[in-house]
């Protein structure tokens, strides 16, 4: 008889099969981040009735990389499923599909066997600057032609072209690259593919004709026998294979769906389907996203440009780097261990725009609108008078306002919207909803099932299983927004006169900090 470890238990497999094939209940939504995995199961109603989480670590061998071993991945994944089946008693036969969510960008390479050749470079890996560089200096414009984005040290060909330079014993045995979620279902399934929404944020596939770009790879010496085959996400890549089976407790009867990029499944989660929504997720990083009904939009690479996991449709999106750490850095530094209820209860206090307080969220850097690995944060404005309370504030404000240099974007290409949806640690703060509704000068609205990419992926499994018809269909089903933060007209006219300041601080200090940063990197 066929057994599954776990712990320091033997449970006979037949048993953990048990079930109504028949009746399937469940979709797991398999959500791949950077420090741990989260394995959801989502019934038809998309009630989430049961969730297991496995961390794994991170490396860092030398400053400006980062690293993981993808067996990490799969090992987590698997242990998850084995606590959803044994501590939270979800039947193997009564899961019928699984999906992915799965962080960007990371490059996993593979040999003629399918082994794993190192391991793999992850999305906030800094490594790859001179890369970039050469990708700018062979292509110019016509890069942002094909891709409809610059070259990031985040993305995965300029991973592509470190290794190349400085590991040519492994690019020589290279046959196949992969994105970390798609090695996941690679080792469930034994196929190799990827969908869409993460081929994209490899800055290798032509925007326009959606096909792998022969002129990049050949520009770069990478051959297109290399990328994976392309699937939509709603697309059924195979089953569960016999070993994963065995491995993990699942039937091999269940279908595995193609899955998509952390962001898209994301948007997916929190109901960003239509041009009139936008997402407002502030998490470490912080996330401005808008879905895009076509590619014909250029952004010239000022906003990355993905494709969604809705079929043929995409999503625009900018990058504020320390939204969320912002905050946590100034908690940290100033606040000991007072709770982040209590530090922005004192924020209540102030008044709009601080009592002249301003703070630029640049602390380590900044992506959207400048693209600036050197330019650091401020304060501006201090003076005797200002309280705690007020620097809580204006770091709040700060963060929104670098959104909103991202949602100027939008205004110079008349990208209308009219509703932001605010996930993440600005939705749970009355008084951030409300700071956000005044400086976007748009209604605001947090969800009431915040689930994130997790249930973006379940809903990619629900629909590539029939359950509901469309997207737009299950999302009424899926995701409940809570109360609507509407914009005060006299907070709005404020924060407009102080946003136009903001934005001088960025020009008037940029010199200051890179001039400040090489002293320190030769004295420090």
């Amino acid at each position: 008889m066929t057994r599954l470890a776990m712990g320091r238990y033997l449970v006979p497999l037949p048993f953990l099969l048990k079930g109504d094939n028949l009746m399937s209940q469940y979709v797991l939504g398999v959500d791949l981040g950077t420090s741990a995995v989260k394995v959801s199961a989502v019934d038809r109603q998309g009630n989430i009735s049961a969730q297991e989480s496995y961390a794994f670590p991170l490396s860092h061998p030398q400053p400006g990389y980062s690293e993981q071993n993808p067996a990490d991945w799969v090992m987590g994944t698997a242990v998850a499923i084995v606590r959803l089946i044994l501590n939270d008693h979800i039947q193997a036969t009564d899961i019928s599909g699984i999906s992915f969510s799965g962080q960007m960008h990371g490059l996993v390479l593979l040999d003629k066997n399918n082994q794993v050749l190192r391991p793999a470079i992850l999305w906030d890996d800094t490594r790859t600057t001179k890369q970039c560089q050469e990708i700018t200096t062979q292509m110019g414009e016509r890069f942002i032609d094909i891709t409809h984005n610059r070259p990031l040290e985040g993305f995965t060909l300029p991973k592509l072209l470190w290794v190349q330079e400085n590991e040519p014993e492994i690019w020589q045995q290279a046959t196949t690259f992969l994105l970390p979620k798609d090695y996941v279902r690679f080792r469930m399934t034994g196929k190799l593919a990827t969908d869409y929404s993460d081929a994209t944020g490899t800055v290798m596939l032509d925007a326009d004709q959606q096909t792998w770009s022969p002129e990049i790879c050949q520009q770069f010496n990478i051959p297109l026998s290399m990328c994976p085959e392309l699937k939509q996400s709603i697309a059924e890549v195979g089953h569960i294979s016999d070993s994963f089976a065995e491995f993990s407790g699942l039937s091999p009867a269940t279908k595995v769906f193609a899955g998509a990029a952390d962001n898209a499944a994301g948007a997916l989660g929190a109901g960003i389907l239509k041009p009139n929504r936008v997402l407002s997720s502030i998490g470490t990083s912080g996330v401005v996203l808008k879905y895009e009904a076509n590619a014909s939009v250029n952004y010239r690479g000022l906003l990355q440009f993905e494709d969604h996991a809705i079929p043929n449709t995409y999503y625009s999106m900018g990058v504020t780097l320390a939204a969320g750490y912002s905050l946590n850095w100034f908690k940290k530094t100033f606040c000991g261990q007072e709770s982040f209820t209590k530090m922005i209860a004192s924020a209540a206090k102030s008044v709009v725009g601080a009592h002249g307080l301003l703070f630029t969220p640049y602390i380590v850097g900044e992506r959207t609108p400048y693209a600036d690995a050197d330019v650091r944060g401020s304060f501006t404005g201090i003076d005797g008078t200002h309280q705690k309370g007020d620097f809580v504030r204006a770091v709040m404000e700060g963060i929104i306002f670098s959104f909103r240099d991202i949602m100027a974007i939008y205004d110079e290409k008349d990208s209308t919207f009219d509703t932001v949806i605010s996930i993440g640690g600005g939705a749970k703060s009355e008084l951030w909803l409300q700071i956000q509704a005044d400086i976007f000068n748009k209604k605001v609205v947090s969800l009431k099932n915040e689930q994130g990419p997790g249930l973006g992926a379940a809903m990619i499994a629900a629909v590539g299983l029939g359950w509901y018809s469309d997207f737009q269909a299950i999302t009424r089903q899926f995701v409940h927004l809570g109360p609507v933060h509407e914009p005060i007209p006299k907070n709005v006219a404020q924060y407009q006169k102080l946003h136009q300041i903001y934005q001088q601080v960025y020009r008037q200090t940029q010199s200051l900090s890179h001039d400040l940063l090489a002293f320190r990197r030769e004295f420090n």
